[in-house]
């Protein structure tokens, strides 16, 4: 058959067979345009694009719908390859690190803020892990846990916190209202954390419901108040505010907000000792500098007389210093609630268990309830007036074993569609980005048995669903496999897609894999 291939301005028709690899038309390519790749170290490949997917080398032209006078499009990209890959447990998402090798020797503590510039998570929020489950601590170096170039970590945040920082990601208040804890000092932690969030990727009706609850942009987002004993020892971006993190993040609609909310947030400093301004030019966000400079060289206009900004700041923070401490006095100042007191909840590293599995808000729900039913449960009644002889010989029956073992089940089906998105997703990062998922199993509705049917009908349905496997795979989980394969053709319609999945499934199984 003759395609077209399409490389910078020209085009030119090829005659390939329905059974090429496209492995052997980049070949073509090279051979036909003279194509000079560099080498490894500049990171440059032959990429060839159908119906709105990446070819890969081992697929054959037939299978993936390719026919006799199709365009294929011919590109020479160059990309950065990551040094190594963090798995966000709360978005499902894999976060690349870019670099060299050099990364590999920085601290834990630089890698979490770079994790948290890509995620928009605060620090206090989250904590890294290896793959065999080592936490990785602030203060030690990568090189001590043995990284090595490609290693995947693992992001994990507090248990029961999962939906309520999806819920921030996205913007969404009554998300975010519905999972607040019902405990005063974590509720203040998660509507600062969530102020954080907010004014890291601009959800402007989300920041102006914090600031009506009473969340101050000016504060920083500090720790989680079962560690608020070590707060001395903790990492240094927890003293960032959202103010900051909005000039940072080249927020202007977030910095007009909080600004016009409270003037003093113009004069608050971070860690560095940088106020907004100048980490909106450190950064090169030219409207944001605009702004706050414009507001910095204002003039505030009083009832009886007008002062330069900078002058009306510095009074105002007197003020509001006088008035803490007053507050502080009587015992009245609501900051106190931060502190930690006596019979507080105080997490240990390396000696309590961890809270910070991603564990979602219902798992926690049930494990609190399953614990409190434990404790209140009562001892069976001793009965001594009969013998032991007389007693009838019983066996324990226990009626959640049934439960267990269809949960056990369900857990294993699971784990093996969850390794093969891991394997697709490793095969092809770039374009199998979304996995298509079927719905589950359930196993509780019969077969339905068709009248008049055959005896064998039902052996023959099971023999072939047994022969086909491929590469270990069960039929659910290859169907899994081809149907994400399929969906990244994005230019190609649905049904079209689902046919190019039953060809991958029918035709040259042996080449995919």
């Amino acid at each position: 058959m003759r395609v077209f291939m399409c490389f910078e301005d020209s085009c030119e028709q090829f005659d390939v067979l329905p059974h090429q690899t496209v492995g052997a038309m980049k070949q073509m390519m090279k051979d036909k345009f003279l194509v000079q790749l560099s080498d490894d170290k500049q990171q440059q490949y032959l990429e060839l694009s159908f119906g709105g997917a990446v070819l890969q080398d081992s697929w054959a032209l037939c299978d993936v719908g390719i026919t006799s006078g199709s365009a294929i499009r011919c590109l020479i990209k160059s990309e950065r390859r990551s040094v190594m890959r963090v798995f966000n447990a709360v978005t499902g998402e894999t976060l690349p690190i870019m670099g060299n090798e050099t990364l590999l020797h920085m601290s834990v503590a630089r890698l979490k803020t770079l994790v948290s510039i890509q995620s928009g998570l605060p620090v206090s929020v989250f904590r890294l892990s290896t793959p065999a489950g080592v936490q990785l601590y602030d203060c030690n170096q990568l090189h001590d846990y043995t990284t090595e170039v490609g290693i995947t970590l693992r992001l994990d945040t507090w248990d029961g916190w999962v939906e309520f920082l999806q819920g921030c990601l996205l913007g969404h208040r009554l998300t975010v209202q519905s999972h607040l804890s019902e405990k005063k000092p974590v509720m203040r932690f998660q509507l600062q954390v969530a102020l954080y969030i907010a004014a890291s990727l601009g959800h402007l009706d989300l920041a102006g419901w914090l600031l009506e609850r009473g969340t101050h942009a000016e504060e920083p987002v500090g720790v989680h108040p079962y560690r608020q004993w070590c707060y001395q020892t903790a990492h240094r971006d927890t003293g960032k505010s959202p103010i900051h993190i909005a000039a940072e993040s080249s927020q202007l609609l977030i910095l007009k907000l909080f600004i016009t909310k409270n003037p003093l947030t113009l004069a608050c400093w971070d860690p560095a000792g940088h106020d907004p301004l100048k980490v909106a030019i450190q950064c090169g966000h030219r409207d944001c500098v605009r702004y706050l400079a414009n507001k910095l060289c204002s003039v505030v206009s009083l009832p009886n007389m007008s002062l330069p900004m900078r002058i009306y700041l510095q009074i105002k923070r007197w003020v509001s210093l006088g008035q803490k401490r007053a507050a502080s006095n009587r015992c009245l100042y609501t900051s106190t609630a931060f502190k930690a007191r006596v019979g507080d909840i105080l997490l240990v590293d390396g000696f309590n268990q961890t809270n910070m599995s991603s564990k979602s808000r219902k798992a926690v729900i049930k494990q609190g309830r399953r614990i409190k039913a434990k404790a209140l449960q009562l001892l069976p009644p001793t009965n001594n007036f009969l013998p032991e002889s007389n007693l009838p010989s019983l066996q324990t029956v226990k009626p959640g074993d049934f439960k267990e073992t269809q949960k056990r089940r369900k857990q294993a089906v699971k784990n093996r569609e969850d390794d093969l998105m891991n394997e697709i997703i490793k095969d092809d990062s770039s374009s199998c980005r979304n996995v298509f998922i079927l719905p589950p199993i359930r196993e509780s509705i019969p077969r339905l048995m068709f009248i008049g049917a055959s005896p064998k009908s039902s052996h023959n349905l099971t023999a072939s669903l047994e022969s086909f496997h491929h590469s270990g795979r069960t039929p659910r989980e290859n169907a899994i496999y081809c149907l994400t394969i399929a969906s990244t053709f994005t230019e190609k319609p649905w049904l079209k897609q689902l046919s190019i999945a039953r060809t991958l499934i029918r035709k040259h199984v042996l080449t995919m894999a």
